[in-house]
Parts: structure tokens; sequence; C-alpha cells
């Protein structure tokens, strides 16, 4: 469920991904809105056939309040071979936020909430880190990622899914992290509030937040590819399957439709990441944003208000912005809104957001005063960041820029030197872990079960010689433990369909048995959702 967002490891990762150059739509106002399929096509098609590693694509592009090219490129599963179409539904990850934020605007718009109203109101177990904060945590503070907390804590609780957590549980876990800044003055993407804030949506309608958005914003935009419920989008055998890529291969990572339907009881919402949409569905979404909340043939519904609309694109909180001194293309600030990312670029406003889930990501781009609108969807993690290449290959055609750049050219490049540079931390890890193979270690040292406040417990065991580590409420996060170095351990888990292997790193007692364990990522490239940073294990 993820969002890739603008902040280290992932953030910079999806800063580039799907889409991520095509800001430079407002270096020409001069838009080519001639430009037929035939063309992008043939664009599109040069793009995959000369990346490495691409599944699928659906692209849409609205302008000037139509839709002006929707389609699917590539397969939906390397395993099945189905075409991808413009009908093709995909997990949008963070994409689902702006559907969060424009269902509390619609609460607001009805006199049902106000955004300075206080959570505690409505959720009265709603727990922070302190009482001060605890008490005047508002509506808005729970879409802007100003919490005070670090970058994803607490995302271990639905990375990676089929965890056994609640939503009751993440309303009280906040209580148990420690800040890194002070309310209200930094940013630092979150996930688990926009669950909470899901929450709030339920109790305030009486409706769950999946049933409230399908009513209200999915049926009346006619969004009928298009699912708030996961359960429900794996019932469709038309949706796009995602994909891992291990350096070499492409592997299919998606469950069947059967183990889907028994494993996917929904214990918290999709708040922050769980809609599934097609490129179709997304340019209607694309249209209503860009007409201020107006829909319908001769725009005459309101889906929310343009005082709504205009409180979603406000910027709630700044984010640090460095100029680069060599791009001609001219940022000055950057920030948060309700659900999206904002800035200008030169002298227009860009309103974005991408999103990234295991093997699959999303970006939507919007330039009101252009009334121009952007979507990719992709099923590849081999596609990764070149993706955003692919589509800035796209629309600097498109939109008849003249930029003297080979975007293609960059992107085969690109992706020749990740597959060079491969990730030389595990690698390092992993060798060291070999050699060590032979070094005796007293396993009944760290056997044992650990706690810790929020995630709950883990056990440490003895598996056919081995140590294993394993969590009791994400059973995904089980896998052996290696010796690496003194009492630090590599653990390899069973779960791979993202960069996830851990260090633990074991504190002893005075008679040389396992007191406490420290962990984190083995990998730079880890997802920041992976917080094992953030967890403070004690034996029990």
């Amino acid at each position: 469920m993820k969002s890739i967002e603008k902040i280290k490891n992932n953030m910079d990762y999806l800063k580039i991904t799907v889409l991520g150059l095509l800001m430079v739509v407002m270096s020409s106002v001069k838009v080519n809105a001639q430009m037929n399929a035939k063309q992008i096509d043939s664009m599109v098609n040069t793009a995959i056939s000369t990346l490495d590693n691409t599944v699928g694509f659906a692209i849409g592009v609205v302008k000037d309040g139509k839709i002006v090219h929707v389609k699917g490129y590539g397969v939906t599963s390397i395993d099945s071979k189905e075409a991808v179409t413009a009908n093709t539904p995909f997990g949008i990850a963070s994409n689902s936020k702006a559907f969060t934020s424009a269902a509390l605007a619609i609460l607001v718009d009805q006199g049902k909430i106000k955004w300075e109203d206080r959570v505690i109101k409505y959720i009265p177990e709603f727990r922070m880190y302190n009482d001060y904060v605890t008490d005047n945590f508002n509506i808005q503070d729970l879409l802007t990622h100003r919490s005070g907390l670090g970058l994803g804590a607490g995302d271990l609780m639905i990375f990676p899914d089929g965890s056994d957590f609640t939503i009751d549980d993440v309303l009280t876990s906040f209580q148990y992290f420690e800040p890194t800044t002070a309310f209200r003055t930094k940013f630092d993407y979150d996930n688990l509030l926009y669950l909470v804030a899901g929450e709030l949506t339920a109790r305030v309608n009486g409706k769950t937040w999946e049933t409230f958005v399908d009513e209200v914003i999915l049926k009346p935009l006619q969004m009928d590819n298009s699912y708030s419920n996961y359960n429900d989008a794996f019932k469709n055998e038309k949706i796009a399957v995602a994909h891992s890529f291990d350096g070499k291969s492409l592997t299919a990572i998606q469950g069947s439709k059967a183990e889907s339907d028994d494993k996917m009881e929904l214990k918290m919402n999709g708040a922050a990441g769980g809609i599934w949409a097609s490129a179709n569905d997304m340019c209607k979404w694309m249209l209503v944003q860009l007409n201020e909340g107006k829909y319908g043939a001769d725009l005459d519904k309101a889906l929310f208000s343009e005082q709504q609309q205009q409180e979603m694109w406000r910027m709630h909180t700044r984010m640090n912005q460095q100029q680069d001194p060599r791009s001609p293309f001219k940022t000055h600030f950057s920030g948060y809104g309700l659900g999206w990312f904002l800035s200008d670029f030169n002298g227009f406003l860009k309103v974005e957001h991408s999103g990234l889930i295991a093997g699959m990501s999303s970006e939507v781009i919007l330039i009101p005063e252009l009334e121009l609108g952007i979507v990719v969807l992709n099923n590849s993690e081999g596609a990764g960041s070149l993706n955003g290449l692919m589509g800035f290959e796209l629309l600097d055609e498109y939109l008849k820029l003249e930029t003297g750049t080979d975007w293609l050219d960059m992107a085969k490049g690109m992706q020749r030197q990740g597959q060079i540079m491969g990730d030389p931390d595990s690698e390092k890890v992993w060798a060291e872990v070999a050699a060590n193979k032979k070094t005796k270690v007293e396993k009944d040292n760290y056997v044992g079960i650990y706690e810790d406040d929020w995630f709950g417990k883990v056990e440490v065991f003895e598996k056919e010689g081995d140590l294993w580590f394993k969590s009791y409420k994400s059973p995904r996060l089980n896998g052996k433990m290696s010796l690496y170095q003194d009492h630090t351990f590599a653990i390899k888990w069973e779960y791979q369909d993202m960069k996830a292997d851990a260090f633990a790193i074991f504190s002893l007692d005075e008679n040389g048995k396992g007191r406490s364990i420290k962990m984190k990522g083995i990998s730079r490239f880890i997802d920041f959702s992976f917080d094992f940073q953030d967890l403070d294990l004690i034996r029990i």
C-alpha cells in the first residue's frame, strides 16, 4: 500500500518514478491537442520494446475537459498473457489518499464534520505520544504528514500485507512511538494516520470507508472498473497482476483468487492505499478534480464544492525545496495539501501523487491551469522508475517540447546502471554470513519470546538446527536467522515480494542470554514502510 512519496530511498525512487519527470509539461503551454492515438501508440510500444522487464501499462491523458487518450499496453500477467486494456484495474496504492480526503471533504460539505474538529471527538480511544498532541490533533492533521512522528512510523502493521493487526491496534499504537520532530513543524510521510481518517469517516456516516467511497465517489462518477474493497477487486479476473524482479527475472507475485478470498479478511480499511482502478476510471477522477468537483454531461452535478477543492489543494505542510541550478525548470516551493503533493513549476501549480505496492505503481499529475491530467499505471517492479521516463517521452512529443533530450535512451542507460549496481549492501552481508557458516552459535542464548509495545510478540526458535524468527501478528515476517557478526543475525524472510531482509541485533544479560532485540533493514533500497528501526523487542 504504499506511497512513494518523496523522501529517502523510496521517496527519491518515486520522485523520478512513473511520470515523475513529466512535470516539465509546464515548460510549454502550447499543447498539441491534435496528437493522434497512432502517434501515442508508436511511442509507447517503442518504449516497451526497448526497456527490459516491462509487463503492462495503462496510460490516460485528459485535456480541456475531455479524455484525449486512454489505453492499455502489454499484458496483465506474464503467465496468462492477457492484454491490458483501458479498463484493467491496477492497484493505485497511495493515490487512494486523495479519495480519502475527498470523502472527508464531502462530509464537510454535508455539515457532518469540520476540518478543525479534534479526532478524539469522534474516536475517543485515539492516542498520540503525549496528551497535548492527543487533545489537539484535528482531522486535517490526519491527512497532512505533520504529526511529529518519523517516516512511515508503524507501517510494519500493514507491510507486508496479510497481518492480523486491526484498526483498534492502530488507533492506540501512536502513544508508543517517540516523536522525531515537534508537532506540526515538519513533513514526514505516514500511512497509519490515513487509516485513522478512514475509521473516522466510518464513525461519522455509519458505513465503512469502503462502502462510503464506493457509494459517494465511485458509483456517481461511473468508475465501473474500480474497487474500494480489496476482496472485490480480486473477484475481477481481469485485474493486473503484480510482478517482482530479483535482478534476473520477473515473477508474478499476486496470489490466486482462491487464496485471496481466504486470506483477505478486512481488519483495517483501505484509506491509505486500498483502491484498485482502471486508467479509464482514473481519467474520470482527474476530470472531476480539474472541474472543481463538478461532473456530469453538463457539469450539473457536484461531488464536492469548489471551496473544498481549494482546501485540498492548499499547502498545509511545507516541504524543503532545493532548486537544481542546472535545471531549466523552476520550482520555488513544494508541500502537501490534503492527499496531494503540491508545487510550482515554471509558474504553474502542479498537483500530483504517486503510489507503490509490491510489484505495482501509479502516478497522477494534474496541471489545473492547463486543464491537463496524466495517469500512468503499471504492474512491474522491473520497469520501476523508468516508467516515468517512458511517460516523459510520450508527453515530450505530445506537448511538442524542445528539450533536446533522448528520454528513452536515458531510461535505458539508467536501467543498465541499476542492473550493474545491484544491491551491494545485501551482497556484502550475505557474503559475510556465508563466511561465518561454520561458526558455532549457542542457540539457546537467543531462543525465546520478545515483545514490542505496538508490534506485539515475536519468537526466536530453533527449526531443523537453525534459528528462526517469526512475528505473531504479521505471519509473513518469518525467516531463517544466520550469524552476521557477534550477536547480530541476518534474517532472510520467506516473504521476498519486496526487499525487506533485516538485521536482528541482540543485547545480552549478565548470563549471556538474549535480553532484547533491535532491528534494521539490510538493504539501502528497503522500502521505508519496513520500519524495523522503530521496534524495541524485550524478552518476556
